[in-house]
């Protein structure tokens, strides 16, 4: 059998976590200030209804389309109208796909087969105009974040050292092995990323050392302390890079190094798929349908069979 392989033009990452209040819009903010120290033309999907990724980047839409309307039509038109460039761009690119709260009216517990790979349409749009996009999910694993996920080669978890919390990152960890497993090869955890610790905090220490049992070399360093400079940031809608407060530059070269880790990860991991001749995107990637690249004889109707695939796992 022959494989045509394509060039993968972009990277996807997800930030997730299945419990609120850990911070994981914060992490996302903050690889997202990384990118942009770094240079690179970067898109964040703000997929949380709470928007929140959106206020953080300053950015303002003068047409009030946002990714609800992207997701309910996911036409060039559409797309185009729900992406506006934050104020924290440089001489490379920091868009934002408009988050909005009509988002959780597509948060369905049991999404269609159509709905999860309508994020993975969209990208195959931009996918030439950026080297990173970064996701923020809500913090479920509704239809919003099995979309993204579809969508991503990797999936950072934002946990706190707390009981709900790493129980919430244990299940988001099975839950991405099963999507991978069954609908995206390509998806996989990067690790998990600990946020707002307290050193001094027995109970802390404690979750630490369950997180480090459990995740092993997937738990991601550094760990990010609970810190006034990360948060002021945040709440002025500017980079962490470019923030003066005092430990405000050792945070930021927290998130240079995990961004680094994340973008080594996702280059091997295609180099990887490349060696060993697999088709790298269901989508993205390339422009011949999926039909081409699959044998006539092995599979006469390689869209409608994983299609039923698909709806099978879902309707679970």
């Amino acid at each position: 059998m022959l494989i045509k392989r394509y060039p993968i033009a972009v990277h996807v990452l997800s930030v997730s976590s299945l419990k609120g209040g850990v911070g994981k819009t914060t992490v996302a903010l903050g690889l997202a200030s990384a990118a942009l120290n770094k240079g690179l033309n970067t898109l964040v999907i703000d997929l949380d209804p709470q928007c929140d990724a959106t206020s953080g980047l300053g950015a303002v839409t003068e047409f009030g389309t946002s990714i609800a309307e992207v997701l309910q039509a996911p036409k060039i038109s559409t797309i185009r109208r729900a992406i506006v460039q934050s104020p924290w761009h440089q001489s490379s690119k920091m868009d934002v796909l408009i988050g909005s709260p009509r988002s959780l009216l597509l948060d369905n517990p049991a999404p269609t087969v159509a709905d999860v790979w309508k994020l993975e349409e969209v990208l195959t749009h931009l996918e030439d105009e950026y080297d990173l996009v970064i996701i923020d999910t809500p913090p479920s694993i509704n239809a919003l974040t099995r979309t993204a996920w579809v969508a991503s080669d990797r999936v950072i978890l934002v946990t706190e050292p707390s009981l709900y919390s790493v129980i919430a990152a244990d299940r988001a960890r099975k839950a991405i092995a099963e999507i991978s497993a069954k609908l995206t090869p390509r998806l996989q955890l990067l690790g998990v990323v600990v946020n707002r610790l307290r050193t001094q905090s027995n109970e802390h220490n404690y979750r630490i050392g369950e997180l480090q049992e459990m995740f092993g070399e997937q738990l991601l360093r550094p760990f990010f302390e609970e810190r006034a400079a990360l948060q002021q940031s945040t709440g002025a809608a500017k980079p962490i890079h470019a923030w003066p407060a005092e430990g405000a530059s050792e945070i930021a070269k927290s998130f240079d190094w995990l961004l680094a880790g994340a973008l080594s990860d996702m280059e091997i991991g295609d180099q990887k798929r490349d060696r060993v001749g697999v088709v790298t995107r269901a989508t993205r990637g390339h422009h011949n349908p999926i039909s081409e690249l699959i044998p006539q004889k092995i599979e006469e109707n390689p869209q409608s069979r994983r299609a039923n695939k698909k709806k099978r796992w879902f309707s679970r």
